[in-house]
């Protein structure tokens, strides 16, 4: 684990989609490290609500803002209100959904399609958007953003999901060049979490045939836990580490790779 308080120490981070799995370990390991840390909820406060309390009674600085990034509106507002928390300097765009039941394209509705790429695509690109326009011209700036290996290697019955997250990596690379006309120093990369044992895939998790099938395609044969995740989107926010980094897609998948490398029956 990356240790060292004064990583982000003067920093102001949005960590989207913040009340539970990757992006709830992220807000508190990004608070842990020194930055005011503002905890995006859509349909979860209590969780929001109570870890910016425990950050707050550590010392720390935060605040819960509750936002549809689907809605333009709402992250216009949602960014109105961080303005009057403090100067933005770092953004995670992790927030996302992942509709569990597997659905073919041929079966699939043009109303679950555009619903995901609504939150998954349209959300990034929003919050993106009021992002760049508030970047620091000098200091530290940068946004990891937050994508899948099904991006990278597909996911039957999940196409609408694979498209939204495979979108994030040519908008990825042309951020990394547009940043830095508002920032020289800022900078853009993307993380590909892939098995990750997070609310929205207990119930997948839930079934030992799956995990079976998902940890045969990985060298590491194991799902990973949200701070796995966290602590790479850590790296990559901290000037001090990664300074010299910019328009990565970076997998946290434990080696997956697009084959089988062990008997599934064999776990």
């Amino acid at each position: 684990m990356i240790t060292g308080k004064s990583l982000l120490e003067g920093r102001c981070i949005l960590v989207t989609g913040a009340s539970s799995g990757i992006g709830h370990a992220t807000a508190k390991t990004v608070a842990d490290h020194g930055a005011a840390t503002i905890v995006h909820y859509r349909s979860q406060p209590q969780p929001a609500f109570d870890l910016v309390a425990a950050i707050q009674e550590s010392g720390g600085r935060a605040v819960a803002i509750g936002a549809d990034l689907a809605s333009e509106s709402e992250v216009a507002n949602l960014f109105r209100e961080i303005d009057a928390f403090g100067q933005l300097d770092g953004l995670v765009a992790n927030a996302g959904i992942w509709p569990e039941d597997p659905v073919a394209l041929a079966d699939m509705t043009h109303e679950q399609w555009r619903r995901t790429l609504d939150v998954n695509l349209d959300g990034v690109f929003f919050s993106c958007r009021d992002f760049l326009r508030r970047v620091p011209p000098r200091g530290p700036a940068s946004a990891v953003l937050i994508g899948s290996t099904a991006a990278l290697f597909g996911e039957e019955g999940h196409a609408d999901y694979s498209a939204s997250k495979s979108a994030l990596i040519g908008l990825s690379l042309t951020l990394k060049n547009e940043i830095v006309r508002h920032n020289p120093l800022g900078r853009v990369n993307l993380v590909h979490p892939g098995w990750v044992e997070t609310p929205m895939a207990a119930a997948a998790l839930e079934r030992k045939d799956v995990v079976a099938t998902t940890t045969a395609t990985m060298a590491l044969r194991k799902v990973a836990k949200p701070d796995d995740v966290a602590q790479l989107v850590l790296f990559l926010l901290a000037d001090s580490l990664s300074g010299h980094l910019t328009g990565l897609s970076l997998p946290v998948a434990g080696g997956m790779e697009g084959r089988l490398l062990h008997d599934p029956k064999s776990l």
